[in-house]
């Protein structure tokens, strides 16, 4: 697989901004990678030989019956004390002086999924591009992002990272499923060299032939069929459900220990929806995954948050209104903007003769 494209430097504001959809898309993914391939990138961080070691040689030899990094079995959540993979405190965002979202606060345990619902509009991605420090840099970000890799490492405040560290855990350890596969991805550029893209940028002294195994197993691992051949083809030669799973490949393909999903079956027809839920589901089971998953459909989220431990939180206007248990959410809501948002679902026992809630 050729190695010809030179990781670019983060794109300004002002790019991401303009310019076509597809553009914006796959600028927005160049974020993820270091300015440049440096063989000694990696000496930034003094963990991040030790943080990819493991991964390197035998990252895809990790099976079912594995355990995940505070010792507890993979999908069952932390171990009792041990401190949560993300933890948000008090977190605001302003844009020109005004805030949009307002001093939220959450966190997600190792092996947990945080479900995250609302209208457009509400904050859900605005508040998952901040854990990335994603924004613009004259966006206003306050509170703290604390990050715990394992129970091992020492927690870091992700607002407080310098721009080259925050850079080289982007992808690593905390990586992210954008919601639109059409607009995510470069349309000039294979998708197996994309893929590439991002082994390398995190583990640049594997091998061309290593890289290339990682690849195709990422590809196989996520059911993208004939991963020898289709990693030759452009993302136009795919349909929407295939590279909303080339974009999940690209994003556990280094093993990060949380995967933030936003609106991951968005423009996807219900079977396909169905599929990629399955595979998520599947993928977070295997590895242990801690996930941070942004819907606005409210069957999504029920059916994303199925494990023991799992929590589903409720937006509005950039603020967090109700935070509970799956089951508790929907079979009990306790604010009244989450009641009108399940009264506002059809259902087949539904009173047609009357306005669905608003």
């Amino acid at each position: 697989m050729r190695d010809d494209a030179e990781i670019s430097s983060a794109p300004s504001a002002r790019a991401l901004a303009c310019g076509p959809r597809w553009v914006r898309g796959w600028l927005m993914l160049s974020i993820l990678l270091p300015v440049r391939r440096d063989r000694n990138a990696s000496r930034l961080i003094p963990e991040y030989l030790e943080r990819t070691a493991a991964r390197s040689a035998n990252i895809y030899e990790v099976g079912t019956t594995s355990t995940s990094g505070n010792g507890a079995p993979l999908g069952t959540g932390a171990a009792p004390g041990t401190p949560p993979i993300l933890r948000v405190e008090d977190l605001s965002i302003g844009f020109g002086g005004r805030d949009v979202v307002h001093g939220i606060s959450f966190e997600i345990a190792a092996g947990q999924t945080l479900g995250v619902v609302g209208e457009s509009g509400s904050g859900k991605s605005v508040t998952a591009l901040a854990v990335l420090r994603l924004l613009p840099a004259e966006t206003s970000v306050t509170g703290r992002i604390l990050f715990t890799a394992s129970a091992s490492s020492t927690t870091v405040d992700l607002l407080a990272l310098p721009q080259r560290e925050m850079r080289l855990r982007r992808g690593s350890d905390v990586a992210m499923v954008f919601q639109e596969p059409m607009t995510a991805l470069n349309p000039v550029m294979r998708v197996g060299a994309q893929i590439a893209e991002a082994v390398r940028a995190h583990q640049p002294e594997l091998s061309s032939k290593t890289v290339d195994r990682l690849v195709l197993d990422a590809m196989r691992e996520v059911a993208l069929p004939e991963p020898e051949r289709r990693a030759r083809d452009y993302p136009h030669q795919f349909s929407g459900g295939q590279m909303q799973r080339i974009l999940i490949a690209m994003a556990i393909v280094n093993r990060p220990r949380l995967l933030i999903a936003d609106e991951p079956t968005t423009a996807l027809d219900v079977t396909v929806q169905a599929q990629i839920l399955a595979l998520l589901k599947e993928l977070r089971q295997k590895h242990g995954l801690s996930m941070l998953f942004i819907s606005h459909d409210l069957a999504v989220v029920a059916e994303t948050c199925d494990e023991p431990g799992d929590r589903a939180a409720v937006m509005q206007h950039g603020c967090i209104v109700e935070q509970a248990g799956r089951e508790e959410l929907f079979a009990m809501p306790q604010h009244a903007y989450t009641r009108r948002l399940l009264a506002s679902a059809p259902t087949m026992t539904s009173d047609r003769t009357r306005p669905l809630a608003v």
